[in-house]
């Protein structure tokens, strides 16, 4: 079955590609608003546009943070807003392909990000819901492809419960598998595109895995069922602490084996959480919060070249 070769295809595939590139990832930026603000409330910040820009601000703009960035997805607002110079966001990250998840089409955007969420339990999830799930995000990558975008597919299994990790390696193995059945039925261009998974871990209620675990469990669950055409695979931090998020990373790519494919981070708090804690919303604190976020940069940087 032929995928897509329109006059997008060598577009789709140099972007994927720049993606990928060694040493880099992806920071997730595109808190809701109300996501924003309970992260706010935790530092007893008011979650107002100001208070949101400004904090989006350090989140860019610290001086040698694009060194560690292939990319950043953002929320519509920050689509729109500027650094105090009313210089655009979109003009500081020029130099890289960023998104705006959910709205397709807007200016300067080169790819879009769509989250597919499944829960385990007893009875979850069924067939028929992986099954709807992957022809969902299969119709997603084609119409962003169409239209020149490179889809991000973010097939999301929650960490939530009690299950063990040989439970999560079967749930992440049927789902990514019917993915790239549908993907295929639905003639996406693979090399055009992104895949963000889970890791398979053992639930939030059960007890923890040896990073050196998650790392085996989760690259064979991709090695039997992501193609190899794949270009790149940038991993949600799923509800792992910083630290966690970073030493499994490095794990992964420390792990012998076939791996064909870029492996990389696309973090939203696992890279912001020690960040937003120093900065507290006060000016006085920049370079402190500086000082933190480049650190998680370069940590995970390192991560993805297991060094």
């Amino acid at each position: 079955m032929s995928a897509y070769c329109g006059k997008y295809a060598d577009e789709l595939m140099k972007n994927a590609a720049y993606i990928g590139t060694a040493g880099k990832g992806i920071l997730a930026a595109n808190e809701s608003t109300g996501t924003i603000g309970k992260r706010f409330a935790s530092i007893n910040v008011e979650n107002i546009e100001e208070n949101r820009r400004a904090y989006r601000e350090l989140l860019f703009c610290t001086p040698g943070a694009l060194e560690y960035l292939s990319c950043v997805i953002l929320f519509e607002e920050t689509l729109y807003q500027s650094i105090k110079d009313r210089k655009p966001f979109v003009e500081i990250l020029n130099e890289l392909v960023f998104s705006l998840e959910l709205r397709l089409i807007v200016a300067g955007a080169r790819f879009a990000k769509w989250r597919a969420v499944l829960k385990i339990s007893s009875t979850e999830p069924s067939q028929l819901a992986i099954v709807l799930h992957a022809h969902g995000l299969a119709r997603y990558a084609n119409i962003c492809q169409e239209n020149g975008l490179v889809p991000i597919v973010e097939p999301e299994i929650l960490v939530d419960g009690p299950h063990d990790i040989d439970c999560c390696a079967d749930v992440t193995e049927r789902v990514l598998a019917a993915c790239y059945k549908a993907l295929n039925d639905n003639h996406v261009l693979l090399e055009g595109t992104l895949l963000k998974p889970n890791l398979v871990t053992p639930g939030s209620d059960a007890p923890k895995a040896e990073h050196e675990v998650i790392a085996k469990y989760t690259i064979r669950a991709l090695q039997r069922t992501v193609p190899p055409t794949m270009p790149v695979i940038v991993f949600l931090s799923g509800g792992q602490s910083e630290e966690e998020a970073t030493l499994n990373l490095d794990a992964m790519n420390k792990l012998e084996g076939k791996k064909p494919w870029t492996l990389t981070f696309s973090f939203g708090h696992a890279l912001q959480q020690s960040t937003l804690k120093a900065w507290a919303g006060n000016e006085e604190n920049i370079e402190k919060a500086r000082a933190a976020l480049l650190a998680h940069y370069k940590a995970n940087s390192e991560a993805t070249l297991g060094s």
